[in-house]
């Protein structure tokens, strides 16, 4: 018993020795003030300015450059007018992409021929830029299989991709 009161009283000082050390920084020459505080001090990034996209506009929207996947979803870019871009997304025959569709200012891109068979499960399409405006385009597939034999779980699941593309 009293070995055991022993160990959790140096458990205690121990733990509040290793407390009060934190929280305080010494020394100093060129690593700093020597104190700590609890606000992050902000450091300037490379992308903390908006910078210009190639049409000229401010910050809000990324420049597109040539195709975008299932990784750019929740993104805006910016497209110059007669601009052209692919969209490809991955997907498998258990949980297939559907056709991609466009909403907004539909006038604004013009499908054109994507130019690649795609696979089984896979979704595609390919646009012009052709006037100026603002277009979301989306598509959705099913997060789990679908079950293939009695007794198998199946979810109701779906997985969203959109993006909005500027053109100006």
């Amino acid at each position: 018993m009293r070995r055991t009161t022993f160990h959790r009283a140096s458990l205690a000082v121990a733990s509040l020795l290793l407390l009060a050390g934190c929280g305080s920084q010494s020394g100093g020459g060129d690593k700093g003030s020597g104190t700590v505080s609890a606000k992050p001090t902000p450091t300037p990034t490379a992308t903390s300015t908006p910078t210009p996209s190639a049409s000229g506009s401010a910050a809000g929207c990324t420049p597109l450059t040539s195709e975008l996947t299932a990784a750019d979803s929740g993104r805006t870019f910016c497209l110059a007018k007669d601009g052209a871009f692919r969209v490809t997304l991955t997907g498998s025959e258990q949980r297939p992409w559907k056709k991609i569709t466009a909403a907004g200012d539909t006038a604004a891109l013009k499908e054109i021929n994507y130019g690649i068979m795609l696979r089984g499960g896979d979704a595609g399409a390919a646009y012009q830029a052709m006037a100026a405006g603002t277009v979301t385009l989306s598509s959705t597939r099913p997060l789990c299989a679908e079950p293939t034999a009695s007794g198998q779980v199946s979810c109701k699941g779906i997985q969203e991709w959109q993006v909005t593309v500027r053109v100006e």
